[in-house]
């Protein structure tokens, strides 16, 4: 990625968005692969990981958890927040959850200790919060992609990061070689892999 090996670097994963990325362009991200890219390139204090959740409620099961456990004991720090159940026009249940704005707001509150961030999402809703961030003297690597039909990384935010890493690139060294062991069958009252994608996408509406 091209960092500086003597930044204080912290990683900023906007878990829907990547996730979409990721499967867009036909592979799952390898977590554990991803902070030890990180932590050979540079001083990595902190990687954080950005997700709304279905309630585990009744012991329901929640297709999330297992990433979500396994992140948590894994050197992430996880900011999680209870996605909103709705029923759409064809009478299933579905979960929707934005947390854009705890993102941004961690990232101006964090800039100050940081040298560099990495910034994981194409959203270009994170643009004012990114100038934020480099006002404080912080350098920002925004990571998605433009091999994608629309691109999934904005104008915008291509345009305010100090530098753009495209995620194709970074396929060989931070790709998982197995099928990721959080998905699998659901029911319909579920939230299945296309729905996180979906429903999770940053539209909170």
């Amino acid at each position: 990625m091209g960092l500086d090996p003597d930044d204080r670097t912290a990683i900023f994963i906007d878990g829907a968005n990547l996730y979409k990325t990721a499967r867009n362009l036909g592979f799952d991200i390898d977590y554990k692969r991803l902070l030890q890219k990180t932590r050979s390139e540079t001083r990595l204090v902190r990687a954080y990981y950005y997700t709304a959740m279905q309630e585990d409620r009744d012991q329901d099961y929640s297709p999330l958890r297992p990433l979500v456990d396994w992140l948590d004991y894994n050197g992430y720090q996880l900011k999680t927040k209870i996605a909103r159940e709705f029923v759409d026009a064809q009478g299933r249940k579905r979960y929707r959850g934005n947390v854009d704005i705890e993102l941004a707001v961690d990232l101006v509150m964090m800039a100050p200790k940081l040298d560099c961030i990495v910034l994981f999402t194409g959203n270009g809703d994170f643009r004012h919060a990114i100038a934020k961030v480099q006002e404080q003297g912080c350098r920002v690597v925004c990571v998605s992609t433009t091999g994608t039909q629309p691109p999934m990384a904005s104008d915008e935010i291509r345009r305010q990061a100090d530098q753009f890493v495209d995620l194709t690139d970074l396929e060989d060294v931070i790709a998982r070689k197995s099928a990721p062991p959080q998905r699998r069958e659901s029911n319909d009252d579920e939230i299945e892999d296309d729905d996180y994608a979906e429903e999770f996408s940053g539209s909170d509406g």
